[in-house]
């Protein structure tokens, strides 16, 4: 009884070592390539879920990522154009279309990423290579969609397919960064001036008519004050005529009045002269006018 126990525990064991070694597991995430003897076999395996083979040596199996992987590429310099370097920093997204093709081509990831990160740097210096450093900045979009179908064209024959490729960054090395930044600056220094040089310019023409119209408006307004004064210095020549005609007698007082006035007035009130002179005729008698006459 020992023994034949025994030997059903032996057969299960090599039961389940039979189905261990003919029996393999495809993830959601993966494809499978059953090969024979070395040699791949179709056709490719996309299902998940348990599937059965052969044990080794007859039948091993290769797994592949079906998933979308990327790609980092190591910023390049380029030359533009326009003979301007530029430091181009780009990635890609790529998948494994064709297991077989791709078993046979490159047969692993690191590879593949090896050959597909020279199609991508050569394919960057010809694209960026053909334009200027302006429409690198400008058409970005439409260059990673070039760049995208030409990496893609040279993927093919891998079994690979690239989905995207991205530019990161398209910026002039850092001396010429420095030598581009240094111009900018002098090209706004020299804007700068020559906005302060038009609005000094249109400072002095605003000056200069409100110079004229100053002079303009203070012509005029003497020009009226001239007229006003005239006016009234010749209504005030006729109030003393019309006066002298009426009152010969209080002309004479008025205007002595106003001869005292202005020869006593201010700072000045000492007048030498002789003590019987006329000036003070109105001084001396309030009768004075008529002893006159």
């Amino acid at each position: 009884m020992k023994l034949i126990g025994r030997g059903l525990l032996a057969l299960f064991a090599l039961a389940l070592l039979i189905f261990a070694t003919c029996t393999f597991v495809v993830d959601q995430r993966e494809h499978a390539l059953v090969l024979a003897f070395g040699k791949p076999q179709d056709p490719i395996i996309n299902d998940p879920g348990l599937h059965f083979k052969l044990p080794p040596p007859f039948n091993n199996v290769e797994y592949f990522d079906n998933r979308v992987l990327p790609l980092e590429s190591d910023p390049s310099e380029v030359l533009a154009k326009d003979q301007r370097r530029i430091v181009v920093d780009a990635f890609a997204r790529w998948k494994i279309t064709d297991p077989l093709k791709f078993f046979q081509t490159v047969r692993t990831e690191s590879l593949a990423r090896q050959r597909l990160d020279t199609i991508l740097a050569s394919s960057i210096k010809e694209v960026v290579g053909d334009v200027v450093f302006d429409e690198v900045l400008k058409k970005r979009a439409e260059l990673m969609e070039r760049i995208t179908a030409d990496v893609d064209s040279g993927a093919r024959e891998f079994g690979v397919e690239i989905v995207d490729v991205r530019i990161r960054s398209a910026d002039l090395p850092q001396q010429n960064l420095l030598a581009t930044y240094e111009r900018m600056k002098t090209e706004r220094q020299r804007e700068a001036a020559d906005f302060r040089a038009r609005g000094e310019e249109a400072k002095q023409i605003k000056q200069a008519e409100a110079d004229r119209r100053a002079v303009e408006l203070t012509s005029e307004a003497r020009r009226k004050s001239d007229i006003i004064q005239g006016e009234a210095d010749a209504a005030a020549a006729k109030t003393f005529a019309d006066a002298f005609g009426k009152d010969p007698e209080f002309y004479n007082f008025y205007r002595s009045l106003i001869a005292y006035e202005t020869a006593l007035g201010g700072d000045n009130s000492s007048i030498v002269m002789s003590p019987d002179s006329d000036f003070f005729e109105y001084l001396k008698d309030y009768q004075g006018a008529s002893t006159r006459n």
